[in-house]
């Protein structure tokens, strides 16, 4: 008896061609087939629903008989092997998974609602977040992290994100966090990962010195070419900060041994060759690069459109190719959108619920507000509660649990939805008025972005 290969609607099988591969995955199962014509067809005929006695009909006649039998034999063998039109693993476990208890891991702490530039695309509005300036006590900040390890229950790894505004605008109570942090772990058995996004601005030996003993990852802030940078990231009185910053950043990720950092930056309607910024990036000698699409109204200018999805799918096939050849030339890089585990990958949480805003991580306020995450800082239906009542509004702790790639409609059939295990709440929010939608251009983008991130795995696995 053959097997079958549809469950309901979910097509549990995509495939794709890149640069010269044909790409098979297997949704369910993470399972990632490079293979021949014959096989890449016979998959197509086979997920469309189509019998073996109907593909051998439409397809002998290119391949002839022998062919597609054995491309047939092939795929029932790799079904039988759990890798090939699977079922899925992870829809019971969405039961266990709202059950849950919950426990608090994660903190981004808004050390300061205050910036020295003014970026363009900035949801912060300078570092205000809707609001007034601020600068977080360390009385906030110390009980924020008491918050942390009292409701982090048996969790041991513990992490921290000084955040912005621009955090170096607050050092020192971000250096006295830190070594409060420090005191606290032998008393509680934790461990604290500090993490720092800069703009670089203020930074200096001093910093670097500090962050490079504390600090496990820090974010460099920049958008690439100085042309691009400087019109998006300027000082208030319009000057570009790319030549003060850039030498900084230099110096840092080469103090850091090129790891443990990202330089982070951000395209826009302005730049849809972004990949010419990435480049540019990797040729100054950073190794860990993230270049990111901005998330905008629409009726900003440099907001990404639906017509410029095409050019942007364009550059990050431009991309991974570069990206080939460098590695195999032995001066590659790491770029974040492209990072991907075939062998393990996350854990089913992970998969089912992302980054765990409101649930797991969540933001703290100058002045010690609770948030789901950084970017609902200021919508005042999403406080949750402060640091000296705790969480107070638990249905927002249980609507964010229930936000994941079973609640979301349009989860329901991407062959991605286990790699972005939904997208962002953030954006479903701003684009849709709730965090079980999907900000469409988001989507599409990931997706591309997920198959540039399985060939160029293919492409160096042939060497």
């Amino acid at each position: 008896m053959f097997f079958s290969y549809r469950s309901g609607s979910v097509k549990m099988v995509h495939q794709y061609k890149n640069n010269g591969f044909n790409m098979v995955l297997d949704t369910n199962s993470g399972a990632v087939h490079v293979v021949d014509e014959t096989v890449y067809d016979v998959i197509g005929l086979l997920n469309q629903g189509k019998t073996p006695e109907e593909i051998k009909s439409a397809l002998t006649p290119a391949y002839g008989e022998t062919d597609v039998c054995e491309a047939l034999a092939e795929c029932e063998e790799l079904k039988a092997a759990g890798q090939l039109f699977t079922e899925d693993i992870y829809k019971d476990a969405i039961i266990d998974f709202k059950k849950r208890k919950t426990v608090v891991k994660a903190l981004c702490l808004h050390i300061a609602h205050d910036c020295n530039l003014a970026c363009r695309y900035c949801f912060a509005e300078e570092g205000e977040y809707h609001g007034r300036r601020a600068l977080m006590s360390y009385e906030v900040g110390k009980k924020a992290l008491d918050f942390l390890i009292a409701n982090s229950g048996s969790r041991r790894n513990l992490e921290v994100d000084f955040f912005g505004g621009e955090p170096l605008m607050n050092w020192q109570v971000v250096k006295d966090l830190v070594k409060y942090g420090r005191e606290q772990e032998a008393l509680h058995d934790k461990k604290f990962r500090f993490t720092l996004t800069t703009n670089g601005v203020l930074l200096n030996d001093e910093v670097m010195e500090f962050c490079n003993r504390e600090m496990a990852n820090v974010v460099l802030s920049i958008d690439g070419r100085k042309e691009v940078h400087d019109t998006m990231r300027p000082f208030r009185g319009g000057k570009g900060s790319y030549d003060l910053v850039l030498p900084k950043f230099q110096k840092f990720a080469e103090s850091r041994g090129q790891e443990k950092y990202y330089v982070r930056g951000t395209f826009t309607r302005n730049n849809l060759d972004f990949a010419e910024d990435v480049l540019h990036l990797a040729d100054l000698g950073f190794k860990q690069i993230s270049v990111e699409p901005v998330v905008a109204p629409p009726d900003e200018d440099y907001a990404l459109r639906e017509e410029d999805v095409p050019v942007i799918c364009e550059q990050y096939d431009k991309l991974a190719k570069e990206m080939i050849k460098r590695e195999k030339e032995g001066r590659g890089f790491n770029f974040f959108h492209f990072m991907i585990d075939l062998t393990g990958g996350p854990c089913v949480y992970k998969r089912l619920s992302g980054c765990g805003s409101g649930t797991e991580y969540l933001a703290v306020t100058p002045w010690g507000d609770f948030y789901p995450c950084h970017q609902f800082v200021g919508e005042e239906k999403f406080l949750m509660g402060n640091v000296d009542e705790g969480i107070v509004r638990t249905d927002i702790v249980d609507e964010f649990k229930g936000c994941n790639v079973y609640a979301k409609e349009k989860c329901r059939d991407c062959f991605a939805r286990f790699y972005c295990s939904g997208g962002c709440a953030a954006n479903s929010y701003n684009f849709h008025g709730n965090i079980n939608d999907a900000y469409d251009i988001g989507c599409e983008l990931q997706r591309k972005r997920v198959e540039c991130a399985i060939m160029i795995k293919a492409a160096l696995a042939e060497e």
